[in-house]
């Protein structure tokens, strides 16, 4: 171990130096316990980045706010000189350091996310209380990647090597296990809170559920269904058919415990 903390190599090639990483916050999340709340000492090559050297001792570039190098803030593209101090945060909320130099894009607009297989569970969610979620069970990485770059969306995933990906502009490492904490999650980073449109898509696919009348309908639909029910939506992308059944009072107490979790953690902040 190096007087200066944990000694970080990248194996064989030229190097250019050394750089003192010191990460803040959450940001130790990514690191090992050991390397946590220290100043961890990492070899670079010449053509390598801040944003190279960050990302090699496992903190990907989605999670990153600001970066001062020295004191400065910088991209990035920066390429350090040997020696360098780096202090690496994560996103701000209540403070603003635009003028420090603020490296996480504004997300897009309207948002729009793309879910990983590993949090698949959180597309469904995500659609229930009205945002475009796209899921795709054998979806590879690349693949991922390529849909957030071309289609603007925000990855969602636990897996910080996509967020790694050049394609990937804006992204999520959701740290949460549990589906409903994930929900909460992604609405507390985003502060979505008093933007949901609850049934407005469609679970299994996530496309745009639209008024339908009974007739429109009729041939879709259970005898009790038929009988009991009037008002019905489907969805304008696979025609599935929904109405306010006995399951609507089960997924309302869901919408309405997330939307309360993201809330109250925005009035503490």
């Amino acid at each position: 171990m190096s007087p200066h903390g944990h000694l970080i190599g990248f194996g064989r090639g030229r190097l250019a130096g050394y750089v003192d990483v010191r990460a803040y916050a959450e940001l130790n999340d990514f690191l090992p316990a050991r390397q946590r709340q220290a100043t961890v000492r990492s070899r670079y090559r010449p053509h390598q980045t801040v944003k190279d050297v960050i990302e090699s001792i496992g903190i990907p570039h989605t999670e990153i706010d600001l970066i001062l190098v020295n004191g400065t803030g910088v991209g990035f593209a920066h390429r350090p000189c040997s020696g360098s101090r780096l202090a690496v945060y994560p996103r701000f909320t209540s403070v603003d350091v635009t003028v420090l130099g603020r490296l996480t894009p504004a997300p897009p607009n309207p948002l729009r996310f793309v879910v990983d297989a590993n949090v698949a569970r959180l597309a469904p969610l995500l659609r229930l209380v009205g945002f475009d979620a796209r899921y795709e069970r054998d979806a590879h990485d690349e693949d991922i990647a390529l849909v957030a770059g071309e289609e603007d969306r925000v990855v969602l995933t636990h897996d910080r090597r996509l967020l790694t990906r050049r394609r990937v502009r804006h992204g999520v490492y959701v740290r949460a296990e549990q589906p409903l904490d994930q929900l909460v999650e992604v609405l507390r980073r985003f502060d979505l809170a008093d933007r949901l449109e609850p049934f407005t898509r469609c679970l299994p696919c996530g496309g745009v559920l639209l008024s339908a009348t009974k007739n429109d309908v009729l041939d879709r639909l259970e005898p009790l269904t038929r009988q009991h029910y009037d008002e019905f939506v489907r969805c304008a992308a696979c025609g599935q058919v929904y109405w306010r059944g006995s399951h609507h009072r089960r997924l309302r107490e869901i919408i309405d415990a997330a939307a309360t979790a993201a809330s109250s953690r925005r009035d503490e902040s």
